[in-house]
């Protein structure tokens, strides 16, 4: 006699088997109903057409079969939204039309369920190829885990008697290494490549089966990701410290070029070393330039480019100060190639014998004394304006690394209201350059932090307009001289003159169009084409500045372009 129990179990089992042979028979039921629709579909759109392909997924039914449904008879401890088996069935037919219509058409199945046309089970070819591809994409990411993974197992002291094993391991490894190369994406991979992944797959499990200890795997694993995030940061700091090194180093051309001219200026005799001397060169009336500079190519390209643009180059008057070491080659250099129409007067900086009473040197103590920053006397002399030109009413300074692309008369036109620098400035989060004063100010010292706001719209040097009679009236230079001797007894700012700007002319500076001036060409790759081409003045702000070879490689063709590189001291010296 039997058990109820056990009646109860075959009652089951035969209720399990007419679910399932229901299922078959719907699931049949659906594919002659789908095949019957693609045909309608292809002898409604006239002509002949290509069979449309449907690719049939497999649907797991478990748990379809657990959970049951009304229809059939069978109780759902699971929300009825779960029960619909259709709901990742679709058709992508091959016209745009059709698609729209099957992702809205549902159809009544047998028994009462209903079903939509969704994008999981059924679909087109050429849909399964994106797919297909994305997983392509993962093979080689799949060979450096398995490259990590068995030198891994390399490291771990194996036991006696697998030597065999650590020379299979070794032999994949390069063999892999090898079939991998340099490629970078899985399209370019060779079927030896993925024979070559197949062995080390079969290696790595047979040294998991001899070596099956997880956590030391983990343990090595975590080491060995510690240590590649160490090589990494030392990398990081190696690389900006080359950066930074190559920066400051004058290329081995330039340098060519600076001795070829200065010994052509002593060559000459003393009264064909002087440029035209002309009058002009002190009328307030004229458009005044000037550019603090101990670079030769920068300095012939920043006045090419600005003489070249402009409307009317016989207003135009250039000033450039430089050192005594570079005053020959610089001089020389305009000699040969005097600019068109505009006039030009080099300023030795030794000759200014004010200077040396009025300049106290900043502190450089715990910084890189070798940073030219910190210690270029040309970058403090533009806070001596007033006292370089005495007589000048406006000037426009133009650092040696930008190069002019419009004209810049309309800079003596601008309403300084009161100002003493015009600057175009950086307020905006997302600007690349922007930067907030306590970058570089020490807010934290209580003579910067009550005299400064850290929410204050910074600006660079660059492209800047003095009004230099509000500049005499205001004493900004005694100002400047204030804050460097401050600076001399602790430290209140970083990073060479830039933030002793901001602090001489803060609450005098007049915000500029953004147009006038793009910076980051230096140091950004991702400046936008639309704002170098709309600038009027485009800086290569940074240390990767254009006549370098570390200087980004796209932006070079700007500067390039007012470089003589017909000139034979040019040619000799392979500046290309």
């Amino acid at each position: 006699m039997r058990s109820k129990s056990c009646s109860r179990k075959e009652d089951a089992s035969k209720g399990d088997g007419k679910v399932n042979r229901g299922l078959s028979w719907l699931l049949l039921k659906v594919r002659r109903e789908l095949l019957k629709l693609n045909v309608v579909k292809q002898e409604e759109g006239g002509g002949l057409r290509e069979p449309i392909l449907n690719v049939y997924k497999d649907v797991n039914f478990d748990r379809l079969v657990r959970s049951g449904s009304p229809d059939l008879g069978v109780k759902s401890n699971e929300p009825d939204e779960n029960n619909d088996i259709t709901k990742r069935i679709e058709v992508d037919p091959d016209s745009k039309e059709n698609n729209e219509q099957n992702q809205k058409e549902k159809m009544v199945l047998p028994s009462g369920i209903k079903g939509e046309f969704g994008r999981a089970t059924l679909g087109h070819d050429h849909d399964e190829q994106p797919q297909a591809r994305r997983v392509m994409d993962l093979k080689i990411k799949e060979m450096k885990d398995q490259l990590i993974r068995a030198k891994a197992f390399l490291n771990f002291a194996l036991p006696a008697g697998n030597t065999h094993l650590i020379k299979e391991l070794r032999l994949r490894i390069k063999e892999l290494e090898r079939a991998m190369g340099e490629v970078g994406k899985d399209s370019d991979l060779s079927r030896r490549a993925f024979q070559r992944m197949r062995s080390m797959e079969h290696s790595l499990q047979k040294a998991a089966r001899i070596y099956p200890d997880c956590s030391s795997m983990v343990k090595k694993l975590r080491a060995m990701t510690y240590n590649a995030e160490e090589s990494v940061r030392v990398q990081k700091e190696q690389e900006s410290f080359l950066l930074q090194l190559a920066g400051r180093t004058t290329p081995k051309g330039l340098h060519c070029l600076s001795m070829r001219l200065t010994a052509k200026y002593f060559a000459l005799n003393p009264e064909e070393r002087k440029l035209p001397s002309n009058p002009e060169v002190h009328d307030s009336n004229m458009h005044h330039f000037v550019v603090f500079s101990d670079n030769v190519l920068a300095c012939s390209v920043v006045v090419d480019s600005t003489v070249s643009s402009a409307k009317d180059p016989r207003k135009i008057v250039f000033h450039v100060v430089t050192d005594s070491l570079n005053f020959a080659a610089i001089s020389m250099w305009f000699i040969i190639h005097p600019p068109k129409q505009a006039l030009i007067q080099i300023h030795n900086m030794e000759n200014f014998d004010w200077f040396s009473a009025k300049f106290v040197p900043p502190n450089t103590n715990g910084r890189d004394s070798q940073d030219p920053r910190y210690t270029s006397t040309l970058n403090h002399l533009r806070f001596y304006l007033p006292d370089i030109f005495p007589v000048l009413n406006k000037i426009v300074l133009l650092d040696h690394d930008v190069v002019v692309q419009k004209d810049l008369t309309r800079l003596w036109r601008i309403n300084m209201m009161g100002k003493v620098n015009g600057a175009v400035k950086t307020c905006q989060a997302h600007d690349p350059v922007f930067r907030k004063m306590d970058l570089l100010l020490n807010l934290s010292d209580p003579i910067v932090g009550k005299r400064f706001s850290n929410k204050t719209c910074v600006w660079t040097f660059g492209v800047n307009v003095f009004d230099m009679q509000e500049w005499r009236k205001r004493n900004l230079t005694n100002v400047y001289h204030q804050y460097l001797k401050l600076g001399k007894d602790k430290p209140m700012w970083k990073a060479g003159s830039l933030p002793l700007g901001w602090m001489t002319f803060y609450n005098q500076t007049i915000g500029l169009d953004q147009k006038w001036h793009v910076h980051g060409l230096g140091y950004h790759s991702g400046v936008k084409q639309e704002d170098i081409e709309h600038s009027a003045v485009i800086h290569y702000d940074g240390v990767m500045k254009p006549w370098l070879d570390i200087g980004i490689e796209k932006y070079k063709t700007y500067w390039r372009k007012y470089v003589k590189f017909n000139h034979p001291y040019l040619q000799q010296c392979n500046i290309t």
